[in-house]
Formats: structure tokens, C-alpha cells, sequence
């Protein structure tokens, strides 16, 4: 049992526990595909045994920012793009708490795609969750990181100049240590996919294809779908870097042609945590810093003393 008394209970848990009394129902357009990610989250948490006083989820801005209000836990809504730096201090204060970040494409892969890369490259034990769209949507449709060559939108009438940044084989890249894409629209496998995210030491990078029938008319629902798991037309072994680069670039190459193809892509279950790589080298304590604040006898230290002097 840790210091935060909610740590640590062993008791059944409803999905129910985690829809808001505040702020129950979500106010996101109709047809929406945030909607497919609220349930899909809150199917998955009774299934890893968490319970709201267990977790914190950390978003950015945009449309995907609302989800820390439909979603009762803890909360933090950062500014834009900042919402994995807040979710790394939180789970090296608090090893024991289940850290969940949430983003937009434009929050995840643009803004914030600084953070996106390092927090994969450092392997920090949370989840990150992208709403993919394709567009910026809370702000009325301009173009994002995601968006096809050639997407029209009110700034762009032209079309987007640029080619889509690929996010799988950025987070493959990257450092990443579980890659997946879901879809809105295939709720089974979204709840499949982020309780394995969720059960996973590592980085788990989540890319969740959200529909967005307001601002994004090109996307469509993101059907037909397929699952690469479950399809005799793809093969590819997911703990072979190699292997699971090429289906990730046929991937995401075969989504602008109108295939939409997800699954579970690479999962590394030896490389340690960033956590545990500091525990290992001694350069974090075992006792989690924010445990300290409920234990009146805990020796405080300068954060020189926990350093090697130069030499």
C-alpha cells in the first residue's frame, strides 16, 4: 500500500467510476470520433484493475483537451504540446500512478512533436494517446502535421503543399517501446489495444484515428478497416524492428490511397523504463519523492546531494 491511501486497493471497479458527475456527457460535435476514445479508455481501466484515485490524465489543447473533463481521475490540462513533459514529472514523483497523456495530431506530432520524440527516446512508462484527425480541428479546420498532400481547407485553398509526417515509424524511430494504431470506429480492438498500452513498461505510444465530420470531410469514418492481427494478407513479426518498420510504412502509405489498416505494429517488452534505468544507476531513490510529503519523519535532501559532485 503507498502513502496515497487510493494506491494500491484491491477491489472490483465499474467502468461507471469513471464518467464525471460534473460533466457527464461530452459536448464534442456528433459523429465524432473522441467519443470512440472516451469509451474505449474508460472500457479498458477496469480491465488493468485501476481505479480513478489510481490514474492521471494529462491533455493538451484542442478538441482531444476535453477529454480530462469527460473523464473522471485525476487531471491536468497543459497548454499546447506540453502535455508530456507535465505527464514525465508526474510519474517520476509518483512511480505508482497510472500516467496517461492525450493529444490532437497538430498537439502531438506538431507542436509538441519535440517532446513526443524524447519521451519515446527516454522510455517513460505512460501512454500517450493521439487523436489523429488530420486536421486541426478545434480551431476550425486548417491543415496538420497528418493532413494528405493536397488537403483543402479555408487557409489552404490550394491544398496543403507539404507531405503527412508518418507518426508510427516517427515513434518507431524514435524509441518507442509499444506502437499501435486504432480506429474510432473498431471499439473491441481500441479497448484490446489500450489496455495492453496501459499494462506495458515502457513508452506506448497510441495513434487513435478520430473522424472528425465537421472539419475533415476527405477522412471519412476511416472505413473499411483492417486489423493486421487478424488479416491472412499481412505477416510481419511485432517484436522485429525490421519487420515492423516496413508494415508501418506500408501502413500509413496505404491510409492516404483509402485503406485503413491497424493493429498492434512493435512491442518491446525487455528494453527497461526510464525509471528503472535511474533506479538501476542510483541516480533516482527508491522511495518516490512524492511519498515524502506524507511521511513527517522523511529525511529531505538538496537535490545537489543526489548528484556526483564534479570532479
Amino acid at each position: 500500500m503507498s502513502a496515497f491511501s487510493a494506491i494500491g486497493e484491491e477491489r472490483e471497479i465499474d467502468q461507471d467510476e469513471f464518467t464525471p458527475g460534473l460533466e457527464p456527457q461530452p459536448t464534442w460535435c456528433p459523429g465524432c470520433g473522441d467519443f470512440g476514445v472516451l469509451k474505449a479508455l474508460k472500457g479498458a481501466m477496469p480491465q488493468v484493475g485501476r481505479t480513478p484515485d489510481e490514474t492521471l490524465l494529462v491533455t493538451g489543447i484542442g478538441c482531444s483537451g476535453k477529454l480530462s473533463s469527460y473523464f473522471e481521475s485525476y487531471g491536468f490540462h497543459s497548454i499546447h504540446g506540453r502535455a508530456l513533459p507535465v505527464a514525465r514529472a508526474a510519474k517520476l514523483a509518483n512511480p505508482e500512478l497510472e500516467v496517461i497523456a492525450a493529444g490532437g495530431d497538430g498537439d502531438g506530432y506538431g507542436i509538441g512533436g519535440n517532446h513526443f520524440m524524447h519521451t519515446a527516446r527516454e522510455n517513460h512508462d505512460m501512454v500517450y494517446i493521439v487523436f489523429n484527425n488530420e486536421v486541426f480541428g478545434l480551431t476550425k479546420g486548417q491543415s496538420s502535421p497528418t493532413s494528405p498532400k493536397g488537403h483543402e481547407s479555408k487557409i489552404q485553398p490550394g491544398g496543403n503543399a507539404k507531405a503527412p509526417v508518418r507518426p508510427l515509424s516517427l515513434a518507431l524511430a524514435s524509441g518507442a517501446s509499444y506502437i499501435a494504431r486504432t480506429a474510432a470506429v473498431n471499439p473491441n480492438q481500441a479497448k484490446e489495444i489500450l489496455t495492453e498500452a496501459i499494462e506495458h513498461d515502457g513508452f506506448a505510444h497510441v495513434d487513435f484515428l478520430t473522424q472528425c465530420p465537421t472539419w475533415n470531410k476527405d477522412a471519412k469514418s476511416y472505413v473499411p478497416y483492417v486489423d493486421v492481427q487478424d488479416s491472412d494478407d499481412y505477416d510481419f513479426d511485432v517484436t522485429d524492428r525490421r519487420e515492423a518498420a516496413d508494415m508501418m510504412h506500408e501502413t500509413e502509405s496505404a491510409l492516404y490511397e483509402g485503406t485503413v489498416l491497424t493493429g498492434r505494429y512493435y512491442v518491446d517488452e525487455d528494453r527497461p523504463s526510464y525509471t528503472q534505468e535511474k533506479r538501476d544507476t542510483g541516480a533516482l531513490p527508491e522511495e518516490p519523492a512524492a511519498e515524502r510529503y506524507f511521511d513527517e519523519d522523511a529525511d529531505w535532501e538538496r537535490s545537489a546531494d543526489l548528484m556526483h559532485r564534479h570532479r
